[in-house]
C-alpha cells in the first residue's frame, strides 16, 4: 500500500456539475416563483386559506415524506438513472400543474411534483460526492449546489413576475420543462453512473414505516398551528412517534437499512442536520410572510416584487459560495455560529416592521435570514455528506435535504399558521358591523381574501387588515428570532471541533497502480449505464480489491 493525493476533478466532472445545477435551480425557483403567483392564482382558483398553504407545502412534505427512500432506491438503480427519471416526471407533473383547474388538483399535482423532486435532490447531492473525490473541490462543489438553488430563488420573482405580466398564473410551472429536456439530453453524457455494490432487496416494509413515521407528525405540526391541540391532531403525532420508533428497530437489525443509524453516532453528522432543520424553519416562514407583504400590502405588482427579492437572494447567493472558501481558514462552527447570528439581527429587523414603514426595511432584514440561510445550506449540508462513507452518500444526502425540505415546510406551516393566527384574532376586533357573513368570512380568513372583498367594506377597513398582517410577520419574526439565536450559540458549541474543511491534506490510502480509486463503490460509468440482472462482476472484483 501506497499514500498518494485523490485524483482531482476535470472538465468532465466540472461540466457534469453544471448540469445537476440545472434540477436544483428549478427547484429554487419554484419555491418563489409560486409565492408571486399565490395572488393571481387566489383570484382564479378561490382557495380557502388553508388551501393556500397547502398548495404551497403539500410539496415540501412529500418531498420530506420519500427524500428518504429515493435517496437509497437511487442508490440501488443508479443515482443518474433516478434523476433521469425524476426530471421526465417533474416535468409532466408540472404541466398538469399549470393547467390545474380547481385548488384541490393543484394541490394533488403539488404533492406529485413533491414525489417527483424526491427523485432529484439526493441524487444531484450524492453524484456530486461521487464526481469530486477531493476534500476542497467537493466542498466548493457544494457550496455551487446550494448556490444553484440560491441562485434558482433570486431567479424565480423576476422570471415568475414576467410570465404572470403576460401570461396566467400557470405559466410558471411550465419553466420545468425545458430544463428537463436538457438533463436528460446531457445527463448521459457528462455525469456517471453509480450503484452502490452489494445492495441488497429494497424494503418494502422500511419504505411504508418511513412514511408513516414522517407523514403523521409533519401533518400533526400543522393541525397543531392552525387549530391547536385537537383529537386529531394528538392521534396523528402520537402515530408518527409509534411507527418512528419501528422504523428506527427495523433500520438499526437490517442488513441493508434505508437508513443507516449508525451515523447519527457521528456528533458532526447529527449536529449539521439539526442545523439545517431548526435554520430552515425560519427561513421557511419569513419567505412566504415578505412575499405576501410585498404583494398585498405594499400593493406592489409580481415584477417589482420579484426584482426586491433580488439583493437578498443575491446575499444568499454569496454565502453559499463564500462559505466554503472561508471555512478553509476558519472552523465552519464558527463561520455557521456568525451568519446564523446576523441572520437574528435579520429577523428582529422583520419583528420591527410597521405597516407605514415602506420597503426598504424589510428588504435588509430578509437579506440578513438570507445570509445565514447560504451558509447553513453549503456548510451543513458538506458536513453531512462528509461525514458519511461513499456508498452511504445517497443516504446522508437524503437525510440532508430531508430535513432542509421539512424545515421549510414546518416554516411556512408554523409560522404561516401563527401570522394568520394574529391576522384572525385582530381583524375580528375591526370586523364593521352589517357585513354580509360570507364577505366577513373571506376577508377575515386572510389578507389575500381582505384584499379581494375591499370594494365590498367600508372604506378604510383595508388599511386595518394590513396592520394585522404585519402584526402577524411580527409575532413570527419574534419566534423566529429566538430560535435562530439559540441556534447560533448551538453551532457555535457543538460544531467547535470540526477543523477546517481541506485540513488534512486530502490524502488517503489507493492501491498501486493507476485503477481509479472505489473504496468499495461501484465504478463511474459515462453513456448509457448498461442493464444488469443481480450484481455486476467487474464492481464486485473492484470493490474486493
Amino acid at each position: 500500500m501506497r499514500t498518494t493525493s485523490v485524483r482531482g476533478a476535470g472538465a468532465r466532472e466540472w461540466g457534469g456539475l453544471a448540469v445537476l445545477a440545472l434540477p436544483t435551480v428549478l427547484l429554487g425557483l419554484d419555491v418563489t416563483v409560486l409565492y408571486l403567483a399565490l395572488p393571481s392564482l387566489a383570484e382564479n382558483l378561490r382557495p380557502s386559506g388553508t388551501q393556500e398553504l397547502w398548495i404551497i407545502d403539500a410539496y415540501g412534505f412529500l418531498i420530506a415524506g420519500f427524500l428518504l427512500t429515493m435517496g437509497t432506491l437511487g442508490d440501488r438503480i443508479g443515482r443518474r438513472k433516478l434523476l433521469m427519471i425524476g426530471a421526465a416526471a417533474f416535468g409532466a407533473v408540472s404541466v398538469l400543474a399549470a393547467w390545474s383547474t380547481s385548488a384541490e388538483l393543484l394541490i394533488v399535482a403539488r404533492a406529485a411534483l413533491g414525489i417527483a423532486g424526491a427523485t432529484l435532490m439526493p441524487s444531484t447531492l450524492a453524484l456530486i460526492s461521487n464526481m469530486f473525490a477531493d476534500q476542497r473541490q467537493r466542498s466548493l462543489a457544494i457550496g455551487v449546489w446550494a448556490t444553484s438553488f440560491a441562485l434558482g430563488m433570486a431567479l424565480g420573482p423576476v422570471v415568475g413576475g414576467v410570465l404572470l405580466d403576460h401570461f396566467w398564473w400557470g405559466s410558471v410551472f411550465l419553466l420545468a420543462v425545458p430544463v428537463a429536456i436538457v438533463l436528460l439530453v446531457a445527463a448521459p453524457v457528462l455525469i456517471p453512473e453509480y450503484r452502490a455494490p452489494r445492495s441488497g432487496p429494497f424494503d418494502l416494509l422500511g419504505v411504508a414505516l418511513s412514511l408513516t413515521a414522517i407523514l403523521p407528525v409533519v401533518y400533526a405540526v400543522k393541525r397543531f398551528a392552525e387549530d391547536g391541540p385537537d383529537g386529531s391532531t394528538i392521534a396523528a403525532a402520537l402515530t408518527g412517534v409509534v411507527f418512528a420508533v419501528l422504523f428506527v428497530r427495523r433500520q438499526a437489525g437490517a442488513a441493508n437499512p434505508l437508513l443507516d443509524v449508525r451515523l447519527f453516532a457521528d456528533r458532526t453528522f447529527s449536529a449539521a442536520l439539526s442545523v439545517l432543520l431548526v435554520g430552515l424553519v425560519g427561513v421557511g416562514g419569513s419567505m412566504l410572510l415578505i412575499t405576501q407583504q410585498l404583494q398585498f400590502v405594499e400593493g406592489l405588482p409580481p415584477v417589482e416584487a420579484g426584482l426586491w427579492m433580488g439583493p437578498p437572494a443575491l446575499l444568499m447567493f454569496l454565502a453559499a459560495i463564500g462559505s466554503p472558501l472561508v471555512a478553509r481558514r476558519v472552523p465552519p462552527g464558527i463561520v455557521v455560529a456568525s451568519t446564523l447570528a446576523l441572520s437574528t439581527v435579520g429577523y428582529v429587523l422583520l419583528a420591527l416592521v410597521d405597516a407605514s414603514d415602506g420597503i426598504a426595511p424589510m428588504v435588509i432584514g430578509f437579506g440578513l435570514v438570507y445570509l445565514g440561510l447560504g451558509a447553513i445550506a453549503a456548510l451543513g449540508t458538506d458536513l453531512v455528506v462528509g461525514a458519511a462513507p461513499a456508498e452511504k452518500a445517497g443516504s446522508a444526502s437524503a437525510m440532508s435535504e430531508t430535513v432542509q425540505e421539512l424545515g421549510l415546510a414546518l416554516g411556512v406551516a408554523v409560522l404561516g399558521s401563527l401570522a394568520t393566527a394574529v391576522y384572525r384574532d385582530r381583524i375580528d376586533d375591526a370586523m364593521p358591523a352589517g357585513v354580509p357573513s360570507e364577505v366577513a368570512d373571506v376577508a377575515g380568513d386572510s389578507l389575500a381574501g381582505a384584499v379581494s372583498s375591499a370594494q365590498r367594506m367600508p372604506a378604510g377597513w383595508l388599511d386595518h387588515a394590513k396592520e394585522a398582517a404585519t402584526s402577524g410577520m411580527n409575532t413570527a419574526m419574534i419566534v423566529a428570532a429566538v430560535c435562530t439565536l439559540l441556534l447560533s450559540f448551538v453551532s457555535a458549541v457543538v460544531l467547535r471541533r470540526v477543523g477546517v474543511i481541506g485540513g488534512g491534506g486530502g490524502d488517503v490510502p489507493q492501491t498501486d497502480g493507476d485503477a481509479p480509486e472505489t473504496d468499495g463503490d461501484a465504478p463511474e460509468t459515462y453513456g448509457e449505464d448498461p442493464e444488469t440482472d443481480g450484481e455486476d462482476p467487474a464492481e464486485t472484483a473492484l470493490s474486493e480489491a
